[in-house]
């Protein structure tokens, strides 16, 4: 079930949901996500069930504000707290020691907790909504200090950015917050401050550069300190793939293919940046956008629309490998490889 969330009456109805140990679709500014209440784990059992998900796969905790990390974590550094003063709310995932006994489902029983303050509208209301004090007589159970929610589709395959992309994955009956399209439209950037410096897990809207700007300390990539690198959502080899094949090609070798193909090219789609020549009438083709912020957001989108043309294979035009598109890169890489 829709609702909207722009409507009081449709955020209480899901904190109830939420506080009472359900699951909810929920808007964020990056994609949507599937959640349930972070600190039980019969309702974060509920997640990795209808995502299909590996119960040691940690999940984010999204909470309403700063002050919700003291809840969950047990320190946090200097040059995290830094990280957090000037991103959040916003696309930004911090990985901090995890205070014992707190969220062990949802952390996939790690010593660490992946933090996120999401900057939607919707998000930051039911968020407030959960965490309301009083005996829950009102809202169907107890406080909610933060909720689990990795992204609303099956493991592995491709995020949703708008409710009616979650309610397709995941069912009529699953009670969804509809926010409207997703503004950012890639997963947030994922920082690990639990080794006295960030090291860069994921890339996302939020750039090297910038976390360098605003704690001091340049990123480490996760490949520069291999030990005891703390799992975190959305870094297997191969992720967010469609239900065709993701090929990624230089603008040369596409070409190259259309030519072969000729007025036989069939069954396919093209996303690019460049403007392609094809004797195919038969092919379903998409500009990719020359702008980074502007391909993330569609990106998903993208993919799914090809999967809803039932083609079989998908070609796209790699990335420039400059710092701004290195969340779409990430994304398209781990698509490929699936």
């Amino acid at each position: 079930m829709i609702l909207d969330g722009k409507q009081p009456e449709s955020i209480a109805a899901a904190a109830r949901a939420v506080r009472s140990g359900a699951l909810l679709g929920l808007p964020t500014e990056t994609v949507y996500g599937l959640a349930a209440d972070a600190s039980s784990d019969a309702a974060v059992a509920q997640i990795f069930a209808a995502k299909g998900r590996p119960s040691d796969h940690p999940l984010i905790v999204h909470v309403a504000d700063a002050s919700g990390i003291a809840h969950f974590a047990s320190e946090v550094p200097a040059f995290a707290q830094a990280l957090v003063d000037a991103f959040w709310p916003g696309p930004l995932t911090i990985i901090l020691p995890r205070r014992p006994g707190v969220a062990t489902a949802a952390t996939g029983g790690q010593d660490s907790v992946g933090l996120r303050c999401p900057a939607h509208p919707v998000a930051h209301a039911l968020l407030t909504a959960c965490a309301a004090p009083g005996d829950g007589s009102e809202l169907g159970g107890p406080p909610v200090w933060g909720v689990a929610a990795p992204s609303a589709n099956r493991f592995g395959r491709v995020s949703p950015t708008t409710a009616r992309h979650v309610a397709d994955e995941l069912g009529e009956d699953l009670l969804v917050l509809d926010g409207g399209p997703c503004g950012v439209g890639i997963e947030s950037t994922i920082v690990d401050c639990t080794r006295g410096m960030p090291v860069l897990l994921r890339p996302g809207a939020i750039t090297r550069a910038q976390i360098a700007r605003a704690c001091g300390i340049a990123p480490l990539s996760k490949e520069d300190l291999p030990a005891h690198t703390p799992r975190a959502s959305g870094t297997l080899e191969a992720h967010y793939a469609p239900n065709a094949k993701v090929r990624l090609m230089d603008a040369k070798a596409l070409q190259t293919g259309l030519d072969l193909l000729g007025a036989d090219a069939a069954n396919m789609a093209i996303y690019a940046r460049t403007a392609l020549r094809t004797r195919s009438s038969r092919l379903v083709m998409r500009r990719m956008p020359d702008d980074a912020s502007a391909t993330a957001q569609q990106l998903f989108a993208v993919l799914r629309s090809f999967d809803d043309a039932g083609v079989k294979l998908i070609w796209i035009e790699a990335p420039p490998a400059t710092p701004e598109w290195e969340g779409v890169r990430d994304r398209l890489q781990r698509a490929a490889a699936a």
